[in-house]
């Protein structure tokens, strides 16, 4: 077992006040010192948040990075507690009801989840009452894999490669009437991808969802598990029929203003340590400080380094 796996199955067993005292802890810490995960947050929040004065961006950042340190700090719970303690952290449910509505006109349910709140535990409820069927990229280190898969499969979830072959069986269960579910707010890579607005940034954006509406005629419901209190509320919200346009553009750009108006509710709870607008539309510079680029082509370069030495 990698140090990694046995440090989830150990916070796992935490009681759950000591697991927020040690993410109070690791969130002033990464508020405090310099870090990677505070230069890309503080980037982020004030390209998105332009009206708010410095006084301000540093309360969201603070928060925000609190928040990052809960949603790392839950993850061994949520995949090696008892599902049924896991769930149980749900205290209220909002507007299930159009998705149930959904489910029985037969035409199936895209669900789309952003990385607000806790989204694994998006996926177990889900997986549980609606067997959904989900993309799925194995992490960086291998020995991850396998328990992770076990974990998010174990509530009913199907998880399908984030490749042809996953798109495919996406298709398949929607024609079945059931339902799947994306995560909505990654870089996709240049294809299948347009740029649209994400809080006024020009962000790049995916279309399969779009278009997997669009064939399918399923509705999109923008989901996510908000921190409340000692639980967390669960949201439904069905996103607007532009998300299916056939205009990547203008489907894109609704899909970002979903998004948008769920992080509007709870911003402090969105993964803002994530370069969201890494890249940029006709060659623009990335926003991000010039370290962090540096870093990365550092770290890519030792990989290289290491991987010619195991082939001589």
């Amino acid at each position: 077992m990698s140090m990694a796996l046995g440090l989830l199955h150990l916070s796992a067993r935490l009681p759950w006040r000591l697991n927020r005292g040690l993410a109070a802890l690791v969130g002033g810490l990464l508020y405090r010192l310099p870090n990677r995960e505070r230069a890309i947050a503080r980037t982020n929040l004030r390209l998105c948040f332009p009206e708010l004065d410095e006084r301000q961006h540093e309360a969201l950042l603070r928060d925000a990075l609190l928040e990052t340190a809960r949603t790392g700090l839950e993850l061994g719970r949520f995949w090696f507690a008892p599902l049924n303690e896991v769930l149980g952290m749900i205290r209220e449910v909002r507007g299930e009801a159009a998705v149930e509505a959904a489910m029985a006109a037969g035409r199936g349910v895209i669900i789309a989840a952003p990385h607000l709140g806790n989204w694994e535990l998006v996926g177990l409820y889900c997986s549980r009452r609606y067997a959904m069927t989900s993309l799925y990229r194995p992490p960086r280190r291998v020995a991850l894999d396998a328990p992770i898969r076990t974990a998010r499969e174990r509530a009913g979830a199907r998880l399908v490669p984030t490749d042809i072959h996953g798109v495919r069986a996406l298709r398949a269960t929607l024609g079945e009437g059931r339902m799947i579910g994306i995560l909505p707010d990654q870089d996709p890579g240049a294809s299948g991808s347009a740029f649209a607005p994400f809080f006024g940034q020009p962000a790049r954006t995916m279309l399969l969802l779009s278009r997997l509406a669009a064939k399918s005629g399923a509705p999109v419901f923008l989901t996510w598990a908000q921190r409340h209190g000692d639980g967390f509320v669960l949201h439904f919200e069905r996103a607007e029929a532009a998300v299916a346009e056939r205009d990547g553009v203008v489907a894109a750009t609704a899909l970002n203003h979903a998004v948008e108006g769920c992080v509007r509710q709870a911003p402090a709870q969105y993964q803002w340590c994530y370069q969201r607008f890494k890249a940029q539309p006709d060659g623009l510079p990335s926003p991000y400080p010039d370290r962090l680029r540096l870093k990365k082509r550092l770290r890519r370069l030792r990989k290289r380094l290491r991987r010619l030495k195991g082939q001589s």
